[in-house]
């Protein structure tokens, strides 16, 4: 396979069969691929899916171009129409006239055999001798011809692979498409887009030239994600020979080309003409992390939960608007990530954080979090930042409802909830700190059995779980006591407060959810009561109360 040439003095890549090009808005990602084209000029084969089934585009002056190769074989085929205008059903055309082609010659290849054999046969009969076999098919006479495989045919078996049940049917020299019943037979410009791009792809491929650099540009584009990466696997299997090169923005698809070099395009200098750009390895890229991320120039904070479910990605956004937020689902998840991303920084040199529930954790580990760039709230988990009294009292504003007294009643029901359970809590916090505290312990090593008993038979006295139990008794029922409302929030993890507590119902909304919605969509006006929600959220990762 033939080198890759890159923009800058000698930079190729060597025996590239996959390279994906990524990066950011305004980075020179498009122009960089320009130039990839014209450096590999004599090799190089565009392809977008986007213009392929429309008219009215500029045509392609490149040589070996699908537009270039249908004008020629107008010129060479009297018989072909000279009417198609867009690149697919151009394809469509030369897909026709080469499985024409190539039944005309076999058709007069195996004349002219025949011929041969007879005036064979004829002398053979003369001395005796039997006629040799053949193999392939029976054509007149007995004669057996092995015809070679078209680009029609391969481009029928890549359809029934994507689209099992599904044909494509020959039918008065046109070419049909039917579903497994074989009714209802349509044309190529009654498919769907995803279904137009499977064939332009499977058809344009084909005529790529040999050892040709193949340029997709976005790949992703209207293929389903189930069937993204069998898609592309089955198109760079008929040409093992060529080097395909991805232009494109999605991460997903990213992760589905295996044994791939990945381009990430930073920056370029428009008076020198130049590219700041990487080659990112598969261990650089975080399992396609990086790739997701290169395209902001924004600093990233890392968030628990989805986009799709969790409230901390939707929240976190607009609390933060200067950063990119990236869910990643587990706390657990956010910190490793934090610590892998910034010892990478040379790399992608972006500033990244991440924003974790403080949940259960003492101060020394809210303080390590913090020192290693992991924020955490003064509230036990992110719904509470939603009680955070600065907040209740905005959105009482928001609705026109009198602030005191829905913060009085807010407050009264948080302290009676956390009055009935603050011994439960206190033993959750206990469970959690003795489970953490084991689980570092318990790594000593040993040298005997005997050892490791001894060190268990210690633990307890060690680890004291009901002095910490009476203790955290003692602080949580002080909270309740002197109706310590932030307090409780930083310690009190009881999810269904938030609904229990009637701030909802207070404010005019029927749930829980609709509160938390209209939070959301305040923080996205610019109003005084979005500001002062910000603001409150934002100086609950102060870290100002103690345990």
């Amino acid at each position: 396979m033939l080198p890759l040439i890159l923009p800058g003095e000698g930079n190729q890549i060597a025996d590239a069969k996959r390279v994906t090009v990524v990066g950011g808005a305004g980075a020179g990602k498009s122009r960089f691929v320009r130039e990839l084209v014209r450096l590999n000029h004599d090799r190089a084969y565009c392809l977008s899916a986007v213009s392929a089934p429309f008219a009215g585009r500029v045509e392609s002056e490149m040589p070996g171009s699908i537009d270039m190769l249908y004008r020629q074989a107008v010129e060479r085929m009297p018989y072909l129409k000279g009417e198609a205008v867009s690149q697919l059903s151009r394809l469509v055309y030369l897909l026709v006239a080469d499985e024409f082609e190539l039944l005309l010659s076999q058709k007069y290849s195996l004349e002219a055999t025949e011929y041969r054999d007879g005036l064979h046969s004829s002398a053979q009969s003369l001395s005796g001798a039997e006629p040799e076999s053949r193999g392939g098919k029976e054509g007149r006479g007995g004669l057996k011809v092995t015809p070679s495989k078209s680009k029609l045919e391969r481009v029928q078996s890549v359809w029934q692979r994507v689209f099992p049940g599904h044909r494509i049917v020959m039918k008065g020299g046109m070419m049909w498409f039917a579903t497994e019943a074989g009714t209802d037979l349509i044309g190529v410009d009654m498919l769907s887009r995803s279904e137009m791009a499977v064939l332009y792809y499977a058809a344009a491929v084909l005529y790529a030239p040999r050892d040709g650099v193949v340029v997709v540009d976005d790949p992703s584009l209207f293929l389903h994600p189930a069937t993204l990466a069998m898609v592309w696997d089955i198109i760079e299997s008929l040409r093992p020979d060529c080097t395909f090169v991805y232009d494109t923005v999605d991460a997903d698809f990213v992760n589905t080309r295996t044994r791939h070099r990945c381009i990430w395009v930073k920056s370029y200098d428009a008076t020198r003409s130049e590219w700041d750009y990487a080659l990112l390895t598969p261990d650089e890229m975080q399992g396609g992390l990086s790739v997701d991320l290169v395209g902001t120039r924004r600093p990233v904070l890392f968030v628990e939960g989805d986009f799709a479910h969790s409230i901390d990605s939707r929240l976190y956004a607009l609390v933060f608007p200067a950063y990119t937020v990236r869910p990643l689902g587990s706390c657990d998840k956010v910190i490793e990530t934090v610590r892998a991303f910034g010892g990478m920084r040379q790399l992608h040199q972006l500033d990244s954080r991440g924003i974790v529930d403080r949940d259960r954790r003492t101060d020394q580990e809210v303080g390590y979090l913090r020192r290693k760039g992991v924020m955490v709230a003064d509230v036990a988990e992110v719904e509470n930042l939603f009680l955070l009294e600065d907040v209740v009292r905005a959105m009482a504003r928001r609705r026109g409802v009198g602030e005191d007294e829905v913060m009085r009643r807010v407050k009264r029901n948080v302290v009676a909830q956390f009055r009935k359970m603050y011994e439960a809590q206190a033993l959750q916090h206990v469970r959690y700190r003795v489970k953490r505290e084991v689980e570092t312990k318990i790594d000593a090593r040993f040298t005997c059995i005997t050892a490791m008993e001894l060190h268990l038979q210690a633990l307890h006295t060690r680890l004291r779980p009901r002095k910490q139990y009476t203790e955290l008794c003692r602080l949580f029922k002080a909270y309740t006591d002197s109706s310590d409302y932030a307090s409780i929030l930083k310690v009190f993890n009881h999810k269904p407060m938030l609904a229990d507590c009637g701030v909802a119902q207070m404010l005019g909304f029927h749930s829980r959810d609709e509160y938390i919605t209209d939070v959301i969509r305040s923080l996205r006006s610019a109003t005084p009561e979005a500001e002062a929600i910000r603001s409150a959220m934002l100086r609950s990762f102060s870290g100002k109360y103690e345990v």
